[in-house]
């Protein structure tokens, strides 16, 4: 097997020294796993393994103003969010079996929403969305939680918003990887018009695939719902790693147009997505 070679410095006191690292020549792709808000990275753990089987190096992490920054709660805005979700991509990025145009990001709600915005600033393949997040563009840097105080979200969420007044449909309707696109059924706080929304946002993806998952809450509180999600996510980046792999000498290519279409075939799936603890 040809090997991969990548330059770098290693730092020595206060000097460097040149260095290259081997690697096996095949990179893999990395996934970059966003939690909503309330969440944390622990949601993701196991979900996160099963798509590292597939192999690829998956990373989770923590929003600001969560887990251990719950302290910072009330002041982080949507750009210091932002920034944490560049760091975090920068970082599996670097890792030297990464191959940094094979990467794909999966947020769920208030990370979709995050997610969507980084495609505009970091190289994306793959884009899977679950029950996404929508926001008014003002206010970018108030804090997140004074969002519905300034704003009428509610209002705001359950009419079509076209894809050029908003950040993160605009960011959609740039984006040209594969998309997956999540819905749950009985979400009391993401409605059917914010997917739409997004849906129609995606007029560039090389490929669109559609699922409504529909007896799960917003959360997917539930253990059936985790482990249909988990088995969805798995065997949609499965698919879209085994064709990338097959045109390895291009940018990766989706297998299936079929894709385009929207279905609500059941799929199975894993462990519990805590509800947010306020709306987001």
């Amino acid at each position: 097997m040809p090997a991969h070679e990548r330059k770098i410095e290693i730092a020595v006191g206060v000097g460097r020294i040149d260095g290259t690292l081997v690697m096996p020549g095949v990179l893999i792709p990395g996934v970059l796993f966003v939690h909503g808000w309330g969440g944390s990275q622990q949601q993701y753990l196991a979900r996160a393994r099963e798509v590292a089987a597939l192999g690829s190096v998956c990373l989770t992490f923590d929003l600001g103003g969560h887990a251990g920054t719950q302290p910072q709660r009330e002041t982080v805005s949507r750009e210091s969010n932002l920034r944490d979700v560049l760091a975090a991509y920068d970082t599996l990025a670097a890792h030297p079996s990464v191959d940094p145009s094979a990467i794909a990001v999966v947020g769920s709600s208030y990370g979709g929403y995050l997610a969507t915005i980084l495609t505009t600033m970091r190289p994306v393949a793959w884009l899977t969305l679950r029950v996404p997040a929508l926001y008014i563009d003002t206010g970018w840097e108030l804090p997140k939680l004074q969002l519905h105080k300034e704003q009428d979200l509610r209002s705001y969420r359950r009419s079509f918003v076209a894809a050029q007044t908003n950040r993160a449909l605009r960011a959609c309707a740039d984006f040209r990887g594969d998309v997956l696109l999540v819905e749950s059924g009985h979400d009391d706080i993401i409605p059917p018009e914010v997917i739409r929304s997004y849906r129609e946002a995606c007029v560039q993806t090389r490929s669109l695939t559609y699922r409504c998952m529909a007896d799960a809450d917003h959360g997917l509180s539930d253990e059936t719902s985790q482990r249909i999600y988990t088995t969805l996510l798995a065997q949609w980046l499965g698919e879209m790693f085994a064709s990338a792999r097959r045109h390895s000498t291009d940018a990766p290519v989706t297998a299936a147009a079929a894709h385009q279409t929207a279905a609500n075939a059941p799929i199975e799936q894993q462990e519990p997505e805590a509800p947010p603890k306020t709306s987001v």
